[in-house]
């Protein structure tokens, strides 16, 4: 999967993009609402740089146009017509509208691709994810292991 934006392309992770995936990935402070941090180079390589499956989940590199630098990733799984989609930006290009550009792009990809719903998690305490998710017209749907459960119904 790939796609484009005003100012990302959103592609499969390449070996070059796991050392600044790992920046921000190890920051446990800025990573305290996601499960997939602080492994090893080689976790990592071995996670992101096999073949791309979206019935299984994968990782996709979200990077900046001008600059060519991994600027975050996105998570997509497919079940049947659900989506379950997860999204991070590194925190130097955090509230700075990458999110919500890259995740909208993606949701207009999945409905296009037969897409019936889109669902997302958040913590309760990460308030930045829930406002996004809310901006993008999710609702709340349930609250699962300390998780809010989010879900877009999509229509094409």
């Amino acid at each position: 999967m790939k796609l484009m934006t005003a100012r990302c392309r959103v592609r499969p992770f390449e070996t070059s993009d796991i050392e600044p995936f790992m920046a921000y990935r190890n920051d446990m402070e800025w990573m305290q609402y996601q499960s997939f941090k602080g492994l090893s180079y080689e976790d990592y390589q071995r996670s992101l740089l096999k073949p791309p499956s979206i019935v299984d989940g994968m990782q996709l590199a979200i990077i900046h146009k001008e600059t060519d630098a991994l600027i975050g990733d996105l998570y997509v799984h497919q079940d049947e017509t659900t989506y379950w989609i997860g999204y991070t930006i590194s925190p130097r290009h955090a509230r700075q509208g990458y999110a919500f550009e890259v995740v909208s792009e993606l949701i207009d990809h999945l409905a296009d691709q037969g897409a019936k719903t889109i669902k997302a998690g958040a913590l309760a305490t990460n308030e930045a994810s829930i406002a996004l998710l809310k901006k993008l017209n999710f609702t709340y749907l349930t609250t699962e292991d300390d998780e809010q459960i989010y879900q877009l119904d999509v229509m094409k």
